[in-house]
């Protein structure tokens, strides 16, 4: 009488051991990677809107009224503080799986589970700045500082501490969304970031208004806590790597640098705002 076959047997010529391995990768695999979504009469993706996503950059641009809304997806369950800012925006959380989320982001973005499809804001210019500034007036002026981590984080900085602008150069900035908001976590629609054809021009322009503009090095002679401060400020920091370029530290009425020791002279472009600002900001404390 002939044995009957066990269908779990390996295959001839395969050991037990590699049919078990293959087994474990077959079940581990899904078999729907992307869940379907209904359709809201709006692609995901289109020429001018962009993605937001994380919980502070999603909340404030949902809180800010000049951010036209596209779509909001959401990994449930949906953040209370985003459900109320929603429900006032008049936008339907759309309820996704982590796959679907996913597959519409940058990979390895930390995203929190939330999701914003939003149109750029308006552009802003340098004109407001220029006119008539008040006399405890700040801006940042960034000279080809590229890294859109330092860039969200700069934005945060000058939020926190009363910086009326960001100014960079536009052919040498990062998009103003994706990871650069993440960084800036909200100040993206607080501080109006200007981004200018010309920089040596734009500090012309702020010059004529009246801002004295201080450039950091960490090799001048001057020291920030030592400088006179009064007026309207543009403070200037250069990229990660060159810092200031040499056109742009000749626009600068003084270079300064941080009281910082000889064994770590420099900091990283972020750290080094963040000081500056806080310390204008103490400077001008009434």
């Amino acid at each position: 009488m002939a044995r009957r076959k066990d269908p779990s047997a390996p295959r001839p010529g395969k050991s037990r051991a590699a049919a078990l391995v293959k087994t474990r990768r077959e079940r581990s695999i899904p078999k729907q990677t992307v869940a379907p979504l209904p359709a809201r009469g709006e692609p995901f993706t289109s020429d001018d809107a962009v993605w937001l996503y994380g919980l502070h950059p999603v909340r404030a641009a949902l809180a800010n009224e000049a951010r036209r809304i596209r779509r909001l997806i959401v990994r449930p369950p949906l953040d209370s503080g985003i459900a109320a800012l929603a429900k006032r925006r008049q936008v339907v959380p759309e309820p996704v799986d982590r796959l679907t989320l996913e597959s519409m982001l940058p990979p390895a973005v930390v995203h929190q589970g939330v999701a914003l499809l939003v149109d750029p804001l308006p552009p802003a210019h340098l004109e407001p700045l220029c006119a008539a500034p008040a006399p405890d007036t700040v801006v940042v002026v960034l000279d080809q500082v590229t890294d859109p981590h330092n860039v969200g984080a700069i934005m945060r900085s000058a939020a926190a501490f009363g910086a009326a602008a960001v100014v960079v150069q536009s052919r040498h900035a990062p998009p103003a969304h994706g990871a650069l908001a993440k960084a800036a976590s909200g100040a993206l629609e607080l501080v109006p970031m200007v981004a200018v054809t010309n920089l040596a021009r734009a500090l012309g322009e702020l010059a004529d208004a009246g801002y004295r503009l201080f450039g950091l090095d960490s090799a001048a002679k001057a020291r920030l806590d030592e400088a006179e401060l009064s007026g309207p400020v543009a403070l200037v920091l250069g990229s990660e790597g060159k810092g200031l370029r040499r056109l742009t530290q000749e626009h600068c009425d003084l270079m300064v640098r941080l009281p910082t020791g000889s064994r770590l002279a420099d900091l990283n472009v972020s750290n080094a705002a963040a000081i500056c600002l806080y310390e204008l900001a103490r400077r001008r404390k009434p």
